[in-house]
């Protein structure tokens, strides 16, 4: 009994020392996403304890634009974030140390219009009011540098109110608008619970990488291994969307609705996972950029710079692929 007794701190010391050393193992990391489907590598990743698979300690922090997001990454308290690529660009523009090191996804963002308004194509938006995201966002760029332009429309046509997708779902069903430009799954949710129709998606006509993976040049340099390690958590979350959409629906349909079942005005109540797993369906998600990717991030910058929301010192176009890192999807040979 007594060896028993003089045993047993060292024990419980031994112990504590292998939990301690467990836990260091695991390096801390922290990642900034937006409560949108392009993001769900994100939160997939992180439900599916992929991050803890290659070895990093993540602590997702979720932000309401991407204008926040940029300036935690830029302020050192983001280690990495997954978003539009615009506001990238126009922080770099202004001296910030930005890198793009990934892809996420292709835009898909949906035009969908309340039945009573009389919208039935793009050009029919003059004179109406639409919500959509705030100005200066990747859609808000796309919006009106592309959808609308495309039909004969300018920015002053149409009342452009920026407010977050889900905001902009509850201004459809209290009738506050006429329209909105909606992510995934938003655009899903509102064609379930509010009168409306789709009258336009972006993604079949001009497809564009919406979101991507955003560090800072100082993080890259000093941490490249926990950024390589979380983007390959990631490329495995989306390995897992695309191929287990049902799976992957089941761990992230809290992020997007609350209760466990969504009531439907044509369908009545219907599982949230079911409602995801056809909004993750819908999606084309890839951590890979290629050429025709930067091409048309460049073709958006330009754009940026058109509308004056962009300037640079010599007022010469601005060169995304001066903040494009591509060394992961070369080591890892994508």
């Amino acid at each position: 009994m007594k060896l028993k007794r003089l045993w047993a701190p060292a024990l419980a010391a031994i112990a504590a020392l292998a939990f301690s050393t467990n836990a260091l193992a695991l390096e801390k990391f922290k990642i900034g996403y937006l409560r949108v489907m392009d993001d769900a590598q994100a939160m997939a990743a992180y439900e599916a304890g992929l991050y803890k698979k290659y070895g990093l300690d993540v602590e997702l922090i979720e932000f309401k634009s991407g204008t926040d997001l940029i300036k935690a990454i830029v302020g050192g308290q983001l280690d990495s974030g997954v978003f539009g690529f615009t506001n990238a660009v126009a922080w770099a523009s202004k001296g910030a140390d930005l890198k793009v090191v990934s892809g996420a996804q292709l835009g898909y963002h949906a035009l969908v219009a309340r039945e009573d308004s009389g919208i039935k194509k793009v050009a029919d938006l003059k004179g109406k009011t639409l919500a959509s995201q705030a100005e200066g966002s990747t859609a808000d760029v796309v919006l009106k540098g592309v959808v609308l332009k495309d039909a004969g429309l300018k920015e002053d046509d149409v009342n452009v109110m920026g407010v977050s997708p889900q905001v902009a779902v509850q201004s459809l069903v209290g009738k506050r608008v006429d329209a909105a430009f909606l992510f995934e799954p938003q655009a899903r949710i509102a064609q379930l619970i509010a009168p409306v129709k789709q009258i336009y998606e972006i993604g079949e006509v001009w497809p564009f990488p919406c979101m991507v993976v955003i560090t800072s040049g100082e993080t890259l340099a000093k941490r490249r291994d926990a950024v390589w390690k979380s983007l390959d958590a990631q490329r495995d979350a989306i390995t897992l969307l695309q191929k287990k959409p049902a799976e992957a629906a089941k761990l992230i349909a809290g992020y997007f609705i609350a209760e466990p079942t969504l009531k439907t005005l044509k369908h009545g109540e219907m599982l949230r996972e079911d409602v995801i797993r056809d909004a993750i369906k819908s999606q084309t998600f890839g951590a890979k950029l290629n050429e025709k990717d930067q091409n048309r991030m460049q073709e958006i910058s330009d754009i940026l710079q058109q509308q004056g929301t962009l300037k640079t010192r010599d007022g010469k176009p601005f060169n995304v692929r001066s903040i494009v890192d591509l060394s992961w999807q070369k080591d890892r040979k994508l």
